[in-house]
């Protein structure tokens, strides 16, 4: 039995099918990014290293899933689909907008449901009365990025929001029924091991149905890249990121499920940490770590759900 709880083997029995996440680029845009809020995004922002080559916005929804059904279901043909609007803000449009892609993208053979990632900025009451409405009818996941629960780091990263954004757009989501996901990175700059295990219990408070944890990648290109030419910052080694993972994992609430714990980028646009580790790999030293040092999710919660 696994120390935390695993979102894979809970999404195996809520269906009663395998199901894979199709990436798609729906044509959105961000705020960060439009001149809204700021140009360029994020400074770590870099959605190519994590778009499969079938995720291209050249094409429409209907062709990218398909292709992406083409691509895993010559392995298992029985195999159903989520589509996972991921590029840049999914909720950064009128309803009517929103409408006409995510009912696109359900009306594709065996798509059987929707996660959607966006900012917590990137939402309004129109477009959660929406959500609302579709999460009754089809499986949806609204997946907010937030980042860091840190106000000061929020600013220094370019992030454009504060955490009682994310806070207000968690508890408003969670609240209409929608299961509701949040991402953090754990080792962005300024944020030692203490500050990070703070914000377990800060996230672990929140109404959330899921919460994918990743380490700091720098990738090369990015203004994150630069800082770290610049005047280099502490990037966590993989024993180092296992202990702090493992901690904070004990601090979080059981009830909480958890998706992912690394990002995987194409090694060529890495500047660091350059850990050469598959996902699997890490997932198994991670379950040793936690073993051996007595650890398991909800351990050390102290925090109430809101």
């Amino acid at each position: 039995m696994r120390r935390y709880n695993d979102y894979g083997s809970w999404l195996r029995k809520r269906f009663t099918f395998r199901v894979q996440k199709l990436m798609l680029d729906a044509g959105f845009t961000c705020p960060n990014r439009d001149g809204s809020k700021g140009l360029g995004g994020c400074v770590f922002c870099d959605n190519q290293a994590f778009s499969p080559s079938f995720c291209d916005r050249r094409k429409s929804i209907r062709q990218q899933l398909s292709d992406g059904k083409a691509f895993f279901g010559r392995k298992y043909p029985d195999m159903k689909y989520l589509a996972y609007f991921q590029a840049f803000s999914n909720t950064y449009a009128d309803v009517e907008t929103l409408r006409r892609r995510y009912e696109e993208a359900l009306s594709v053979e065996d798509v059987v449901g929707l996660v959607v990632g966006t900012r917590p900025d990137c939402v309004s009451a129109a477009v959660l009365d929406y959500l609302e409405q579709l999460s009754r009818q089809v499986f949806v996941v609204v997946e907010y990025g937030v980042e860091s629960a840190n106000d000061d780091t929020l600013r220094t990263i370019h992030r454009g929001h504060d955490y009682a954004c994310s806070r207000e757009a968690i508890v408003s989501t969670a609240s209409r029924g929608i299961h509701t996901g949040a991402h953090v990175i754990l080792g962005l700059p300024g944020e030692d091991m203490q500050e990070s295990l703070r914000q377990a219990e800060v996230i672990g408070a929140l109404p959330l149905h899921v919460l994918k944890i990743h380490h700091l990648q720098v990738l090369r290109g990015t203004r994150l890249a630069r800082m770290y030419e610049e005047e280099p910052f502490p990037v966590y080694s993989v024993d180092g990121y296992i202990a702090l993972l493992s901690e904070y994992i004990s601090r979080l609430p059981f009830n909480l499920l958890l998706e992912r714990f690394v990002n995987v980028s194409p090694p060529n646009m890495v500047l660091a940490p350059r850990w050469g580790m598959k996902s699997g790999e890490f997932v198994s030293r991670l379950e040793e770590y936690m073993a051996s040092h007595d650890l398991w999710q909800g351990k050390k919660a102290v925090a109430l759900r809101q």
